[in-house]
This record gives structure tokens, sequence and C-alpha cells, in this order.
């Protein structure tokens, strides 16, 4: 019998574990282990933890009409769960296990461990390449190093792979008279002990999720360039909850927005080129595993002299920095597990280069609260922001958080949607409203700290660092 371990790609479309599997002959199980202490240490949102749960549920489903059943089980951590895969093994006369790989550390630790065990009990661990467009490895340089920037990176991957239709899989005819008796899904509440928060205003649905890309990459991805800056506007694709967790593959978002012919859009360009930096973050933790342990990509930047204040952390965590669109942000983030992704920009520059804090703090934030959380893309976009990481800006690249304001939400429509006490504040003073003459009588605080005195002491600090 094989074994599929699901881990980070809870769907059966562009899934060669699955297909691998069952094309085998062979009957096939499926599993999934939650693994709650692990899910801990790496700081998993409750509402992405949900988004799991939930997703589990379809993911069931969909097994289903395919006629293979899924197990769930529940251990502390990577450890356990080896631990417990090996007994299933054994359980169930296993002599496969299939996984897609997963280029985290802890990850790939966990599945070289598994390899080992297998191994000595004579089984074999069958691992694909299922989470990028191309193989973390495949994109290299002429002198065969891996990138350290995203545009030679993109021209690469984008030589060496061309879009392909996705595989039909098939039913698992070899199942037909498999008798394992698993959980239903709505039973199975009481054992998925992570806390959770409700993510309910993501479908979870297979269909959903399909109809949800088919109606970007044919609607709003041809506005995609133009406006996926505003964050009042509703002009991004909003999938990348799906790609966190695998319920959406890129190849299948690529091959969708090739659906309607070779030539993109410029709408559609600049999506893919979205997506390729998801591969490209993927593959730096692939050949930096430092990174994984939240290590600094560029050799100066331990020396930046961070400041630690409680007070500003929390100040900016709350959204109650004075600064609007910095504040509008984290309430958003606050509130539903997703933040716009010009405003995550916007709001890793002031907590590193206004207030000087540590990114590492700020990376831990984002994850502990973003519904696609994903800690290759999340541990790039703060090193980026910070100018301590692969690519990233030049370390006097500042982003101003009230010029961020008026270019990206003139009419301070984002702002009053969630800081509904400005909302009597005039345009013009919606992003610097301590400038309001009325302002003593809003409920609002003053900036904690002033944006152009704390750039000039940014440029001091990171110039020092360098210089040492």
């Amino acid at each position: 019998m094989e074994l599929v371990w699901f881990r980070r790609d809870l769907r059966v479309d562009d899934n060669p574990a699955l297909l691998q599997a069952i094309r085998s002959g062979n009957p096939v199980l499926a599993l999934y282990v939650a693994t709650p202490l692990q899910w801990q240490q790496h700081k998993m949102a409750p509402r992405q933890a949900d988004l799991i749960f939930r997703r589990l549920g379809e993911l069931q489903n969909d097994l289903k009409d395919l006629g293979v059943p899924l197990l769930y089980e529940e251990v502390d951590d990577y450890q356990q769960a080896v631990e417990q895969i090996q007994r299933i093994c054994q359980t169930h006369s296993i002599t496969s296990v299939h996984v897609n790989n997963e280029y985290e550390l802890n990850e790939v630790i966990r599945d070289e461990r598994l390899r080992e065990a297998l191994a000595d009990a004579n089984m074999v661990l069958h691992q694909y390449h299922a989470r990028c467009l191309t193989i973390p490895g495949s994109a290299l340089n002429k002198q065969g190093h891996y990138f350290k920037v995203f545009t030679p990176f993109k021209k690469a991957l984008l030589a060496q792979w061309q879009p392909s239709a996705i595989e039909k899989i098939e039913p698992c005819q070899a199942n037909s008279a498999l008798d394992i008796v698993t959980q239903e899904w709505g039973n199975a509440q009481h054992s998925f002990r992570y806390p959770r928060e409700n993510s309910q205003a993501w479908p979870v649905a297979t269909r959903d999720i399909r109809q949800q890309l088919r109606d970007f990459c044919s609607d709003t991805v041809q506005i995609y360039q133009q406006e996926r800056d505003f964050p009042a506007r509703s002009s991004t694709s909003k999938l990348s909850a799906y790609l966190a967790i695998g319920a959406l593959s890129p190849k299948q978002c690529v091959a969708r927005l090739y659906a309607n012919g070779e030539h993109l859009s410029e709408g559609g360009s600049t999506w893919l080129s979205e997506l390729i930096w998801r591969d490209f973050y993927q593959h730096l933790i692939y050949f930096e595993p430092k990174l994984c342990k939240h290590k600094d990509f560029v050799e100066w930047a331990p020396r930046i002299q961070w400041l630690y204040s409680p007070e500003y952390l929390l100040s900016w965590q709350e959204g109650r920095t004075g600064y609007p669109i910095v504040d509008a942000a984290m309430r958003q983030l606050n509130q539903t597990g997703w933040m716009h992704n010009r405003l995550r920009m916007v709001v890793a520059s002031f907590l590193t280069k206004d207030l000087h804090l540590d990114w590492r703090l700020g990376e831990a934030y984002f994850m502990s609260k973003l519904i696609d959380g994903d800690f290759a893309a999340n541990n790039g976009g703060w090193q980026w922001c910070a100018s301590t990481g692969c690519d990233g800006q030049p370390y006097f690249r500042i982003f101003n958080p009230i010029s961020q304001g008026e270019r990206f939400d003139a009419q301070g429509e984002f702002v009053r949607q969630w800081i509904p006490e400005l909302k009597e504040v005039p345009n013009k003073f919606i992003h610097a409203p301590w400038k309001y003459s009325e302002f003593d009588n809003v409920d609002y605080p003053p900036p904690i700290v002033d944006h152009k005195a704390e750039r000039e002491i940014t440029l001091a600090l990171y110039k020092e660092a360098k210089d040492l």
C-alpha cells in the first residue's frame, strides 16, 4: 500500500505525491498529521490554523471522490510525526510514502529523519517538487551560484520554464476493495488542539477557490498593474492564503493565467512576477538555511544597533502610532488576518526605520497574525524592507508614511475604514491629522516619533554598521 502524507499541499490537483501514488497501481491511503507544539514554535496564526482545519474537511471530500481515505493524526511536533508515520506504516503494511517537499530547515530535517527511518524498515520515501514553479537549485547564474538579485533570477527561471497544463488525476481503482474506516471530518474537532480564529471570509471548497482564481485571471488581472497598490480597491487576487497552505499551487495559478493565450497582459505579467517572487524566497531558504534561524542575510546587518522599546512595539502592533496609513494597516491585520502588500512594506519600514526596532519582532508578529503566513515570503519581505536581506533595497530607501498615504489612499477611504475616529478629518489632513485645527477634539494619538528626524538617525545607524 502507498501512503501520501499531506502537509502544506492541501489539494488533489497538481499534487505529484498523490498523482504518483495512485499511478503506482497499489492501494493508496492519505494522511494528515497536525503538530500543534511545532506550530506554536513557528508562531502559526490561529486564523491560518482555522483555514487549515476547514480545508482538511474539503480535502477529505475531494479524496473521497478519488476513492482515497484520509487519516487524521495529532502529535506534538515533527519528531513525533515521524514516529507516528512509522507506526501507521506498520499497521497498514505500507511499502512507500509519498510527500511533496518543503524547504524550510526544520522540515528538511524532519523528512531526512523519516527517510532514514523508512529505509531501516525497507520502505521508501518518494519526494516530489510541488511548492514552486521550478525546482529550488535549478536556476543558477553562469558561475553556478544561486541568484541574490530578483530580476536575473526571474529571467533565468523564465528561460528554462514553460507554463503547462495541469495533469488530470483519476480515481484510485486499486482502492475499490479497500476497507479503512476514517473519522468524518466534522467529528474531528475535539482532536484539533491548536487555537483557532474565524477564517470564514476565505471559502475553502475547491470549486470556490478555482472560481476565485478564474475570476481574477479573466477580469481583475487586467487592472492589476494600475491598481494593485491602492488598498481601498479590490484589485489583488486574495489568493495568498490558499498558496500558503497549498490549497492552490503556483503552477495552477500560472496555467490559468495563460489559459487565454501565450501573450500576457501588462497586469498578467506583473502578477506572474509576484508569483516568481515567492519562488525566489523559497529558492533562497533552500540555499541559505541560516535564514530559517532568523539570521540576517547581509554580513554587516548584525552590527545594526536596534532599539528595544516595548512601548513602541505595542503601539505599532495595536495601530496606535499616530500615522494613519500605518495604523489602518495594522488594524486590518489584527481584525482580518490579512494586509495589503503595499502596506506590508510601509509598516515594515516604519517599524525598522522609524522606530528602529529589530525586523525579527515584526516578522514574528506577522506570522502570529497572517492567514497567508509563509515563512520564506515573510522572512524575505521583512529583510527586504529592513535592508538586511537578499536583494534588499539600499539602506537609505525609507518609506515616508505620510507621502505613502497621500499617494495610495489620497481620499483617505482606506484609513477611514479602519480608523473611524478620523472620519471627520478633511482629506487635506487625513494622513497628517495632527496638523488639523480640530485635532484636539479627535480621539487619535499624535505621532509617537517624527519621521524626518528618525530617518536621519536610521541613515547614521546603518552607515555606522556598514563602515565598522
